[in-house]
């Protein structure tokens, strides 16, 4: 069967593409995903917050070993000489564009309009054919207004687009009043995708040390339920690509989320649980059921 999709602009084999997990960090992994049938692969995810407190730490450790003899800077090497996580995140993309043949989406969390420009720039050097922003904007402050803050994923996303040129995709969590509003704005703003939808990490209390804690629960199936509402309900009436994420374990998860309208689907948790394996099993029972179906090859 034909199990084509076009996805960012780009020609894909079939709309199964793994997103951003650990499976990414190694080349062995990543061809086993690729063997697998994987059409693309969506890389785990740099948190600038991450690169910036690395750097800081760096900076601190470095000016502090000065301090006492003003010739043990001779001594001293360069922060240069280190390779923090931003240099381990370019290496990494360019080895899997050079292994792999499938496209590489880099995946990108940010917190600062600087810290994305500068990084996202770095990451289409290092030859990037797509990037996906993990945007999640908490607003603490009980005076800003919604609109102020969908207006700070739209200035993102035009300063972006005015200095990369590969296709964004913007991976959206579901707490905006208006998804498909948003969406169409995004489009508008240059967006060539969206992800429907992220999770993050919630805080916990653990009530027998009272610290507190991070939580991520794995996901169910019944959780793609969300994002089926949503690309059914954008399909045909937005431009850009759609992308449908979280929960899809099965191919009956996956041929719901298709045949709702999306353009490809993630899978992340069934493969880390499963194994890269599990994706080809995926692709032989869609390829099944549009037999089934009488889908014509």
């Amino acid at each position: 069967m034909d199990l084509t999709s076009n996805w960012l602009g780009m020609s894909l084999k079939n709309p199964f593409v793994p997103s951003a997990s650990p499976l990414s960090r190694s080349l062995d992994s990543a061809k086993r995903l690729e063997d697998a049938g994987a059409a693309a692969i969506v890389m785990y995810s740099l948190f600038e917050e991450a690169v910036r407190a690395e750097e800081e730490s760096m900076t601190r450790f470095l000016h502090h070993q000065d301090n006492g003899n003003a010739e043990a800077s001779n001594y001293l090497p360069s922060h240069q000489d280190f390779p923090g996580e931003l240099d381990r995140y370019l290496e990494q993309v360019a080895s899997l564009k050079a292994t792999l043949e499938v496209p590489i989406i880099a995946s990108l969390n940010g917190v600062t309009a600087g810290g994305w420009i500068k990084h996202a720039t770095e990451i289409a050097d290092a030859g990037a054919d797509a990037l996906e922003l993990n945007t999640y904007y908490i607003a603490g402050d009980i005076g800003e207004e919604g609109r102020e803050v969908e207006q700070r994923y739209i200035e993102v996303l035009k300063k972006l687009g005015e200095q990369i040129s590969i296709p964004i995709n913007m991976k959206l969590s579901p707490f905006f009043s208006s998804i498909g509003n948003m969406v169409k704005r995004l489009e508008g703003a240059g967006a060539a995708g969206v992800s429907l939808f992220n999770r993050f990490y919630q805080p916990d209390i653990q009530i027998d040390s009272m610290h507190l804690q991070h939580s991520l629960t794995p996901t169910r199936s019944s959780d793609a339920l969300l994002a089926m509402r949503w690309v059914a309900m954008l399909h045909g009436r937005v431009n850009c690509s759609i992308g449908a994420t979280g929960g899809i374990h099965s191919a009956e998860d996956a041929i719901k989320l298709l045949l709702a309208g999306a353009d490809v689907v993630h899978l992340c948790h069934a493969l880390l649980q499963k194994g890269p394996q599990h994706l080809a099993t995926l692709i032989t029972e869609l390829d099944e059921w549009m037999e089934q179906q009488g889908f014509e090859e």
